[in-house]
């Protein structure tokens, strides 16, 4: 990486060209093929690459590659002194000829094109939809920054911003602006109360763990986006070490600097909301002239945009009633009705250690209440919910009439699950059944129309995966209830593999993709259910609002500024500006997710995160849905992919598995640095699969104390049955000292971590004791 303003990021079409680059680097003149760049007709940006036979043998000064037609801006491509040769003018009209015969042949294939171009249009809103949309989320409070409207939107009128502080828009002069520019608006109004930023840090005597989130408090993503944006050269070290000082994470040890201010993100509102805004709506309501003609509204309102070419425009959008936005010291009670704080998680088939291990790291980070003998009634903080929702068999499986008791029979038979079946948890750790054919109908947007796309339900950037279908009987009713108390039935059908109700026949291979339940390994992955679940994190935060989590993340700190943010968000796909719903915010039934499954439905349902990214990049309502940067929730992920290792973080991970097994030079670290050296200041840690590895090989079974020994005796006895333990190993509680791993993976110790915070044996990472009550 670059800090002079230049960049060394490729530029590929897929994942898998930059792949084949990286093997063929370095072929040079020993390769038998090389590059020609033809010019594409309307494309100046862009040149087809085309392999021709190397002839360098036969005319050594002929070196470099062969550009035909002129070289795009800035290419660093070496211009070569080219012999027109009878011979070489042949090979190169003839890779032509074919060349030109492919592209006609396979006008749909985008593999030559380079990223970013050649993609066709998503877009099928109009203009003054999209302003709407805007202007819906804007009022609503859900955009609380300023940074600017995209110009293309056309605003003509600056919309009031009760989400950030005060503040006319920042419009230029007349004469300062250019002309093609002069009447758009790309500033919003602020009308909202002051922000008080805080400095968060212990004090003595209480020094040794964290202090807790001021409740109400926000995070300024502005702010986030300023230490933290890799596009602008910002380190994920440096952007750790803001969030965790910022954050008083660093409690007990930080060390003398410069003044802090700079690194305050936190800040509350005050409670004074009142505003005027009666003079800014006399200067900004006034009609203006001179729009530009890429947008001139009087021609053509929707010039400049890029229509999806086979689909219609869609008829104007209809949006509910706006939200309002509220501080927290306003509210009558800690939890925003129009904000609930749900964590979402998806899961398919048997649980195992992964979801167990995330729901302990829901427990040991947030304000859950269990340090408590019981939540006061008075209590200033919103108590957030873990909500697991649980596809009982294959991702195409329609769910038996008796799917909710066998799900919960199952979950009590687990020893990964059974645990948060205690009532302890029952307040803040809910299990739900998925049903695909009840949520779609759960969404307005889509209820009367999804059935028409069964065939291709599982989309993922285009690529379908074809399920064969067969109607279920009208006597065969299917319970789509989210709990034992409440019951729904829905005899509708959607796509199931063998004609399945939830369960195989004999006959079945288990390796077979549409019966997989789970990814036993890297070479049986459960594609389907991953499928699934790119859709099923949009549709329940559409549905249900909060924050949808993969189940392969941790969460690391209490995120109470995090929801105190009102706009949605995902994160930024490593070096590429794209989206990773990894991570995903969104409101319930907002504007943003209107636009969302309004613009799927016309590309096939596709929510894979690149195919978002497109949506709304054609759209122009990137700023809605805030690319966060990947420091906040994956911060190994740009060192895996050999950016900033002159610079990384605290642990320094080269690839993902040194999450589970920690290379021998740096395995002193886990146990020496402990939860407090991993990645601090993140929200959460993404460790992408892995599925099919367990945290802790020595120790692999849930070791929460004598109130759940019969789950964990059950599990050892299965490790027994597999040869993986002895008996005596077994009743020993464990394999001895010298038999563990001497040097203790990261993914061990924050297991062991958690789970000694269950046991009563250790605090969690704020201090709390837990409280087993009575």
């Amino acid at each position: 990486m670059k800090m002079n303003g230049m960049s060394d990021l490729p530029s590929h079409s897929s994942a898998v060209e930059e792949k084949r680059a990286q093997k063929s680097h370095g072929a040079g003149l020993n390769s038998w093929t090389r590059p020609v760049y033809l010019a594409i007709p309307g494309v100046r940006t862009r040149r087809l690459r085309v392999l021709i036979p190397n002839l360098s043998f036969l005319f050594p000064s002929n070196r470099g590659a062969i550009i035909i037609g002129n070289p795009p801006p800035g290419s660093r491509i070496m211009l070569v002194k080219r012999r027109r040769t009878p011979l070489l003018l042949a090979f190169a009209t003839l890779a032509i000829f074919l060349t030109l015969l492919t592209l006609f042949r396979h006008r749909g294939s985008q593999s030559w094109v380079e990223e970013g171009g050649g993609e066709s249009p998503t877009l099928v809103f109009r203009r003054k939809d999209l302003q709407k949309i805007w202007e819906w989320e804007i009022e609503s409070g859900h955009y609380p920054s300023h940074a600017n409207i995209p110009i293309q939107i056309g605003l003509k009128k600056a919309p009031v911003n009760r989400a950030i502080p005060k503040k006319a828009p920042n419009v230029k002069p007349t004469r300062y602006r250019s002309p093609n520019t002069r009447d758009i608006i790309t500033d919003t109004t602020g009308a909202g109360p002051k922000r008080v930023y805080l400095d968060i840090q212990s004090h003595s005597p209480d020094v040794a763990y964290p202090p807790r989130p001021v409740p109400g408090s926000v995070a300024d993503m502005d702010e986030i986006m300023r230490h933290c944006d890799f596009s602008q050269d910002k380190y994920v070290r440096d952007c750790l070490e803001v969030l965790r000082i910022g954050g008083g994470l660093d409690n007990g040890e930080r060390l003398r600097r410069a003044n802090l201010d700079d690194w305050k993100y936190i800040y509350v509102e005050e409670t004074d909301n009142t505003t005027d805004t009666t003079f800014l709506n006399e200067i900004y309501d006034s009609p203006r002239t001179a729009i530009p003609p890429a947008i001139r509204l009087s021609d053509d309102p929707d010039a400049g945009l890029a229509k999806k070419s086979d689909a219609e425009w869609e008829r104007q959008v209809i949006l509910g009633p706006t939200l309002t936005h509220r501080p927290a010291s306003t509210l009558s009670e800690p939890c925003d009705p129009e904000n609930p704080r749900v964590f979402h998680m998806f899961w398919t088939g048997a649980f195992t250690d992964k979801p167990y291990l995330a729901i302990l790291s829901f427990l040991f980070t947030q304000n859950t209440g269990i340090h408590l003998s019981k939540w006061p009634t008075d209590a200033p903080v919103c108590r957030p919910e873990f909500w697991l929702w649980i596809n009982p068999g294959p991702a195409a499986a329609v769910p038996n009439p008796n799917a909710v008791h066998d799900m919960f029979a199952q979950l009590k038979s687990s020893p990964w699950a059974s645990p948060f079946l205690h009532p302890r948890f029952k307040d803040v750790i809910k299990f739900k059944m998925w049903n695909t054919t009840e949520q779609l109908d759960g969404i307005p947007e889509i209820k009367d129309e999804w059935r028409a796309l069964q065939d291709s339900l599982f989309n993922s950037g285009g690529h379908i995966i074809s399920v064969p279908q067969q109607k279920k009987k009208a006597s065969q009713p299917v319970t789509t209830t989210s709990s034992l108390e409440d019951g729904v039935e829905d005899n509708a059908t959607v796509a199931t593999a063998h004609g399945a109700t939830g369960s195989k026949s004999s006959d079945d291979d288990d390796d077979d993709m549409l019966n997989r339940t789970g990814s036993k390994s890297s070479s049986s992955y459960d594609r389907l259910s991953v499928i699934l679940s790119d859709m099923a994190r949009f549709v329940l935060c559409h549905r249900f609002g909060g924050v949808y989590l993969d189940a392969d993340t941790l969460l690391l700190r209490d995120w109470e500024e995090m929801w105190g943010w009102k706009g949605a968000f995902a994160y930024r796909w490593s070096r590429l500006p794209k989206y990773n719903t990894a991570v995903l915010r969104m409101h319930k039934g907002s504007a943003l997710g209107t636009f969302l499954f309004r613009t799927a439905l016309k590309n096939g349902l596709d929510f894979h995160p690149m195919t978002v990214s497109r949506y709304t990049a054609d759209a122009h309502l990137e700023g809605l849905l805030l690319r966060l940067p990947d420091a906040l929730f994956d911060s190994a992920w740009l060192n895996t992919e050999n950016y900033q290792r002159d610079r990384p973080p605290q642990p320094y991970f080269t690839e993902f598995g040194n999450f589970f097994d920690t290379p021998v030079q740096n395995s002193a670290a886990p146990q020496a640095l402990g939860f407090r050296g991993f990645f601090r200041g993140a929200y959460s840690y993404h460790f992408h699969n892995f599925w099919w590895k367990p945290f802790d090989p020595t120790r692999n079974w849930p070791d929460l104390g004598s109130r759940f020994k019969p789950g964990e005796d059950a599990a050892k006895a299965a490790l027994v049955k597999d040869g993986k333990l002895t008996a005596a190993e077994a009743e020993a509680g464990g394999k001895d000292v010298l038999s563990d791993k001497r040097d203790l993976d990261w993914s061990a110790v924050l297991k062991r971590t958690f789970e000694a915070y269950v046991r009563g044996e250790r605090p969690n990472m704020y201090g709390e004791w837990v409280q087993w009550g009575a």
